[in-house]
């Protein structure tokens, strides 16, 4: 399949270089956002989860009818919400949306994160639970028939799912960097999600799923998302000196206690933020442009490694990723508009064309 770039949905203008203080949902920003990001070729947005923040549901189905090819990705908790429920929810938002959602399953890597909506389960019945909830939903989104559920975590009698979606199935995303996110990803997964690492570590991810998934016995593999957070101006030396001022503002807000990362945040549990800060610890910059201050600055929550340079650079950068096997590229910025607006003007175009040209040339190779 074709590369294909995710980008992140954001329902107000508030931003991690300038937080609101109360934010609330902006429905034209959510709206201009959605529609930039179709207008500017991105194939995917995510919807995001937090425990204290908006339901993606709701903003997934402003996005479908604002939008156009855009396809949605609803971040999930299992805990939040019972499998045949959100077998039903997610196969409506893909009627509505004419075939376009996808579903991206967090196990939940944060016990304190987790007990806040009443999980107490521990990290490796979290994934078990997962593999539950996964098999469910594609039983509920297939079967003819009524069916029964008999597992450890889920049990229910003749559940019958009339609301089905529109191609047979809804891509299931899972990520994460522990041996129980490569086993269920790589056994279960349509899309698998990687933050961004150098390229020695990215490719060692990369083969071990696709050990879970020959282990698994499956003929095909999932396809690879690596995550980014460019910061692109002109020139390379602008971006530099772009970078920098990210930098000192991220600093200077944890250390305000804005955002969502206090100065006193304990050492993140989940295994994908342990490995990011240990490559940290070994240097800022790796392979072409891969900048890792801002890990430290944010103490690796969720994505935060960064791409800096010019699009040239930051299109030669992705195109690294794409030659390991990364099918889908997820870049979103700190300025979360204007930077989704300039990767479209000026990144993806770079990166399409160098795909153009991989192609013709493996073409004229055969």
């Amino acid at each position: 399949m074709p590369t294909e770039f995710i980008s992140v949905t954001f329902p107000n203008a508030s931003t991690e270089l300038n937080p609101l203080p109360s934010p609330a949902i902006d429905p034209r920003f959510l709206v201009r956002y959605a529609r930039s990001l179709d207008d500017y070729g991105f194939n995917y947005t995510l919807v995001p989860y937090d425990s204290s923040s908006f339901d993606p549901f709701t903003i997934g189905a402003t996005i479908a009818a604002n939008t156009k090819n855009i396809k949605i990705i609803i971040a999930l908790r299992p805990n939040t919400l019972y499998p045949t429920v959100a077998a039903k929810a997610l196969a409506t938002l893909d009627q509505l949306s004419e075939g376009r959602a996808v579903v991206h399953f967090i196990a939940g890597g944060s016990d304190e994160e987790q007990a806040r909506e009443g999980d107490f389960l521990t990290k490796e019945q979290r994934y078990e639970r997962l593999e539950e909830y996964i098999h469910i939903l594609r039983r509920a989104w297939q079967s003819p028939e009524p069916f029964d559920f008999d597992g450890k975590y889920y049990q229910f009698k003749q559940f019958r799912n009339a609301v089905r979606p529109v191609n047979g199935t809804i891509p299931v995303s899972v990520g994460g960097s522990s041996d129980d996110a490569y086993r269920i990803g790589g056994a279960l997964a349509d899309i698998f999600g990687l933050w961004g690492e150098p390229l020695a570590e990215t490719k060692e991810q990369i083969d071990r799923i696709h050990a879970e998934t020959k282990r698994a016995g499956r003929s095909d593999r999932p396809r690879i998302w690596v995550t980014f957070r460019p910061i692109v101006a002109e020139t390379d030396e602008l971006a530099w000196t772009k970078a920098k001022q990210v930098l000192v503002a991220l600093q200077d807000n944890r250390a305000k206690g804005l955002g969502k990362v206090p100065a006193s945040a304990p050492a993140p549990q989940n295994v994908g933020s342990q490995r990011l800060l240990e490559i940290a610890a070994r240097g800022d910059v790796h392979d072409r442009a891969l900048w890792y201050p801002t890990v430290s600055a944010t103490n690796a929550r969720g994505a935060s490694t960064a791409l800096v340079g010019s699009p040239q650079t930051i299109a030669e950068s992705i195109l690294d990723y794409v030659d390991l096997g990364a099918e889908l590229i997820s870049i979103r910025g700190y300025d979360n508009l204007n930077d989704a607006i300039d990767y479209g003007r000026y990144v993806l175009p770079l990166v399409r064309a160098g795909l153009l040209e991989r192609a013709e040339g493996q073409r004229n190779v055969a």
